[in-house]
């Protein structure tokens, strides 16, 4: 049995599910796609190759053994793109989370029953079928959940809303201990830089107090008011549009000191380092044209 606790970002990590890149499919065709970066990469005939979102992936890994990590991996089933597992499962205290996802998606799940088989039932979480949530829009933080979500007009309008109220309504009465604090996102179909595909694209806390914050992510001003009021001005990195656009929120902490970074990050690996953190560089560029970076990767099972 693994015994899974999860109550923050940062905490000291030492088991997580990564995802795995091989055969992923290649590129899908645009009328597949469910992501507006995604669909830019096709039509610039860019979309990443096997081999290289491969080759990222295992420089991930490399790091996360280095720190003595356990790393657990899906089973690989050909032609289904499996290198976001963040979506498909999330723990939050010592419970696990299946939540309901786009049906393009649903197979991905079956890829880690066999991890899932060795969690007490009693603490797996399933939700009810109109209740919808992706990992990515979870972010446990202590007595906190932030949860990027969408109301019900945008939810029906865009492919790219993942999170209904429904789904928050679910986490607030599954963790009632916990205060469930709701970001209404900004979204768009067809332009990656007006689209805040999760939470996590747009916000991240890292160390003890910090995180990283796109303002132009969040619907509402007093949602960003929160955040800035929470964590404190100085203690917040904020990103830039472009920024935004190559996933520097997305990055992945491995304890309160330690974060595993895109090494074409230059501006915020240099500030990370400027507030104390020690920073691992991994290439993820190739990966990131998907609109998910490292953070997107990976589901931590146990932090200290």
């Amino acid at each position: 049995m693994i015994k899974i606790n999860i109550t923050n970002e940062t905490g000291k990590l030492s088991a997580v599910i990564v995802g795995i890149a091989d055969d992923f499919g290649g590129m899908p065709k645009l009328e597949e796609c469910y992501d507006p970066k995604s669909k830019e990469h096709i039509i610039a005939g860019t979309y990443p190759v096997e081999q290289d979102c491969i080759r990222e992936i295992n420089a991930l890994v490399d790091v996360l053994e280095k720190y003595g990590i356990e790393v657990l991996r899906p089973k690989n089933i050909n032609g289904l793109n499996q290198i976001f597992s963040r979506d498909i499962a999330f723990v939050i205290a010592d419970k696990l989370a299946l939540p309901n996802i786009i049906k393009n998606r649903k197979e991905e799940v079956s890829a880690i029953d066999d991890l899932i088989s060795q969690i007490p039932s009693e603490l797996i979480l399933k939700m009810p079928s109109k209740a919808r949530v992706e990992g990515g829009d979870v972010i446990p933080w202590n007595e906190c959940i932030f949860v990027g979500y969408s109301e019900a007009e945008d939810f029906k309008k865009y492919t790219v809303a993942r999170t209904n109220r429904a789904g928050l309504n679910f986490l607030a009465a599954a963790f009632p201990t916990k205060k469930v604090k709701s970001f209404e996102l900004n979204k768009s179909d067809i332009d990656p830089r007006e689209n805040a595909l999760h939470l996590d694209c747009c916000f991240q806390p890292i160390g003890k107090n910090n995180a990283i914050l796109y303002k132009g992510g969040f619907k509402n001003e007093s949602d960003v008011d929160f955040l800035m009021n929470y964590f404190g001005a100085e203690n917040i990195i904020e990103i830039s549009k472009e920024e935004m656009y190559n996933m520097n929120a997305n990055v992945f902490s491995i304890s309160e000191k330690v974060i595993v970074s895109e090494s074409g990050f230059t501006r915020l690996n240099e500030n990370l380092r400027e507030r104390g953190f020690t920073v691992e560089e991994v290439p993820y560029a190739e990966i990131a044209k998907m609109e998910g970076l490292l953070r997107c990767s990976t589901i931590p099972l146990i932090r200290e």
